[in-house]
């Protein structure tokens, strides 16, 4: 590696471009030596590759209900048929895309680096939660394909009570799940609690750590609840025992209150890291310090702490009590707060930066656009009296979309983007890239914004078939799919293209002050050679751009940390275990 540059300022320290030898993934070979690894990174590309097969197998099946509703009477499915393919849809996208994605796959590359550790606190227990997400991921899409499953991805009582489908095996498919996530969640804690470097405060975490630190708390207290729920409905099917169908004098609205308990939760599961990814891309593109540090660290535990009070505006319609739904209607609002605090310190820190539109950056400017729009039609379905009419039309439909996929898809990509130079050792094709993002902004918009009108005029949900009034709205919708998945099309082969062609990245293409850009891309095995020098993660002053070689390097050796912090140069892998 190279030693060091001279320019004008001071002494330039940079990484360089690592041997083959030296990065994660050439250290060793073998297909044994991905699936027995315990390096974090492996694991976390691995996660990458299986959620990503994931999210095509169920943007596939979106792509064929889109294209089924193109007419009225219905193009391609009997109305049975129709059910189950929209089951299999969600329940895919949400257990085993949305969910684990940006924890799993990003966050296992990135949290030890970040805090310039070696590895995770248990790396054994990380390989394992990858294994129960294979197992139960096998185990969910099996039991879905054998004899189907068309109760939805909530499992309804009685639906999920009376149906001849696969719903056992099913929920005990997402009963393994829910272990990978909380083992997943466990370690993340642990690991920022106890390996954060000298000199790395709470308050000197890079926002990715909050992020995923608040996400790991919610893993960890909400899926419990949805574990026992599904073997409540498990002993129902089995043993008729009376819980939570009519027919044995169960209370169906009791499986609601446990299922929301948890999913409304685990919506900030998925939306929470993508909170964290936005504010390193915002920063770090816009060149500029994060506006309002603290409030964005304190408004991810405000999210996590009033994400599992408010559950009830699932269930205006259920037959609640008048003060019950005003308390969870309440509260509703109440969560909307550390959400808009977000994305006006995101809109501050971009005032008066010095914006690069690099490919993250377009989807970042996305994810703000598309996920304002999500929270902002949210607040009609938190309101008693509109909800009454908007409740189980397409207008809830692209709500949840805009959240969701505007949200969590649009900011994985970007993290992806982001950090796949660090990954792979390799910058991809910018104008591709870009062109990407336009394609899903452009896409995503045409496939949803017709569906608030459609829920608005009185359009159900999950019907096979609708009056031809609707016509016009829906093949507006479905001409907006095919854009999209055009557009996550082109995302992919962009990635893909620039590991064969793409040109080497340096260490720290972007000029990012967090310490995961202080390592060689791809990281040596070890993360860091040397324990990085920790500082202020938004701190952009020692970082200029060297025109001679192309790259960002660190003109401040000290980083302008205090004595008190020195962090110690013993090499970082003198106790790695293997």
């Amino acid at each position: 590696m190279s030693a060091g540059l001279n320019i004008p300022g001071g002494t330039v320290r940079d990484p360089g471009f690592p041997t083959e030898r030296e990065n994660y993934l050439t250290n060793s070979k073998g297909v044994l030596s991905w699936l027995f690894t315990l390096d974090h990174k492996r694991i976390g590309v691995m996660y990458l590759i299986g959620v990503t097969m994931a999210f095509a197998l169920g943007g596939l099946l979106a792509l064929a209900l889109r294209w089924h509703l193109l007419d009225p009477d219905g193009t391609l499915f009997t109305n049975n048929i129709y059910n189950q393919v929209f089951t299999l849809h969600g329940a895919i996208m949400v257990f085993l895309f949305i969910i684990p994605s940006i924890p799993a796959a990003l966050g296992n590359f990135l949290v030890p680096i970040m805090l310039g550790a070696k590895d995770v606190a248990f790396p054994r227990l990380n390989l394992s939660s990858f294994y129960l997400w294979i197992f139960g991921a096998i185990f969910f899409v099996m039991a879905l394909c054998a004899s189907g499953l068309d109760t939805g991805w909530t499992f309804y009582t009685p639906y999920s009570t009376t149906t001849d489908t696969s719903v056992i095996m099913a929920t005990l498919g997402a009963f393994i799940l829910g272990f990978s996530s909380i083992f997943t969640g466990l370690n993340f804690i642990v690991t920022i609690n106890t390996m954060r470097p000298p000199g790395m405060t709470w308050f000197r975490m890079p926002l990715f750590l909050w992020a995923t630190y608040a996400t790991s708390i919610i893993q960890v207290l909400a899926t419990p609840v949805l574990g026992i729920t599904l073997l409540l409905l498990v002993a129902e099917r089995t043993m008729h025992i009376g819980i939570f169908d009519p027919e044995y004098n169960g209370d169906p609205v009791t499986y609601q209150h446990f299922f929301w308990f948890y999913s409304h939760p685990a919506v900030y599961i998925m939306i929470l890291p993508a909170f964290g990814i936005i504010s390193e891309i915002i920063s770090v593109h816009s060149h500029k310090h994060i506006f309002g540090y603290r409030f964005i660290a304190y408004s991810s535990i405000a999210i996590a702490l009033l994400g599992f009070l408010v559950w009830g505006h699932h269930m205006f319609t259920a037959g609640m009590s008048d003060m019950t739904t005003i308390i969870f209607s309440a509260l509703t609002f109440t969560v909307s707060v550390p959400s808009a605090i977000k994305v006006f310190n995101w809109l501050a820190t971009m005032y008066k930066g010095s914006i690069s539109l690099t490919t993250p950056m377009c989807y970042a400017i996305s994810f703000i656009f598309l996920f304002t729009i999500g929270g902002l039609t949210g607040l009609h379905l938190g309101t008693l009296a509109t909800d009454q009419h908007l409740h189980d039309t397409y207008f809830v439909v692209a709500h949840f979309h805009y959240v969701m996929v505007g949200g969590t898809l649009v900011a994985f990509l970007g993290g992806l983007f982001h950090w796949w130079p660090k990954m792979f050792g390799r910058m991809y094709n910018e104008n591709g890239g870009r062109f990407s993002a336009f394609l899903v902004f452009l896409g995503f918009n045409l496939t949803f914004l017709p569906q608030f009108i459609l829920g608005s005029r009185g359009m159900p949900r999950r019907y096979a078939t609708y009056d031809p009034e609707f016509a016009t709205l829906h093949t507006a919708s479905t001409h907006g799919a095919l854009i999209l998945g055009i557009g996550l099309l082109v995302a992919l082969i962009v990635l893909l293209m620039s590991l064969v062609r793409g040109k080497k990245a340096s260490a720290n293409p972007w000029g990012g002050a967090t310490l995961e850009w202080n390592c060689t891309s791809p990281p040596p095995f070890y993360n860091f050679e040397r324990a990085p020098a920790v500082g202020d993660p938004y701190d952009f002053h020692s970082i200029e751009w060297d025109e001679e070689n192309e790259r960002y390097v660190t003109v401040d050796p000290e980083r302008k940390i205090a004595p008190e912090e020195e962090p110690t140069t013993e090499p970082a892998h003198a106790d790695k275990k293997h």
